[in-house]
């Protein structure tokens, strides 16, 4: 008897128009699972479809502004009922509005929280009982490393990125007797735009906490999503990966 085709697993990554979240998109897409590239930007998450594409990977653009619950719940109908099921969910997607808490206006606040960790919910919650129905699914939130440690005139962001690690180690619990794993990447410095516009002095400063003594790459990032969203990774759940160069020990 001939086996069954084996079926193409669909993955979702958020700010997947550039930087990490392309990355990952990129990488997931090699593994031979369909992308749909989300970003605010239709044009960024459109090139990025359009550059996988190009080398024979599959992926499609959907265009969400993730700090509005509504737009995600409306993606969310849209995509399962073209897909059922997404296989991977990765949250990427994160701003930044930094200033020192007594110089940052709640709107700073806000719009950082929604954007970085509410997406989070609302992305698990739409696509999380499909996965538990089909008892198969990675999901993966791109926190960071002052997630763990803080940083002055980060408080919004590093609260956010705090409270993704939070919610992975709850979700892991909720969702281990379903076969769902949830985990979560640390990333230290990362050589992206926003880091590329860093002050000399600044990037000096970042290098003198970083053991291996230089930025990492954002295909570092993209490994180790790649690994935590295959069957490889099985047995992994409820963890936090750093990604750092021995910054956090």
């Amino acid at each position: 008897m001939s086996e069954e085709p084996k079926q193409t697993k669909i993955a979702l990554v958020t700010g997947a128009g550039r930087g990490i979240g392309r990355a990952i998109a990129e990488a997931l897409a090699r593994d031979g699972m369909h992308v749909v590239c989300v970003s605010k930007s239709e044009s960024s998450c459109g090139s990025a479809a359009e550059a996988i594409a190009e080398v024979g990977g599959s992926a499609t653009a959907k265009p969400v502004d993730v700090s509005s619950g509504e737009e995600i719940r409306k993606a969310c109908e849209d995509l399962l009922a073209e897909h059922e099921c997404i296989d991977v969910l990765v949250n990427n997607a994160g701003i930044t509005r930094d200033n020192l808490l007594f110089r940052m206006e709640e709107n700073d606040w806000e719009d950082v929280i929604s954007t970085n960790l509410t997406s989070c919910f609302h992305w698990i919650k739409s696509l999380g009982r499909p996965m538990t129905r089909k008892r198969w699914g990675r999901i993966v939130n791109v926190s960071s490393v002052v997630g763990l440690t803080g940083n002055a005139g980060q408080a919004n962001y590093s609260a956010a990125k705090a409270g993704m690690i939070g919610l992975t180690k709850s979700l892991a619990r909720e969702f281990a007797a379903r076969s769902v794993t949830v985990n979560a990447i640390a990333p230290g410095f990362i050589d992206t735009d926003m880091t590329s516009s860093l002050d000399e002095r600044v990037k000096e400063v970042a290098l003198g906490a970083v053991p291996l003594k230089r930025f990492g790459s954002v295909s570092d990032i993209a490994e180790m999503a790649s690994y935590l969203c295959s069957d490889k990774a099985s047995y992994v759940t409820g963890q936090v990966f750093t990604v750092d160069g021995g910054m956090v020990m």
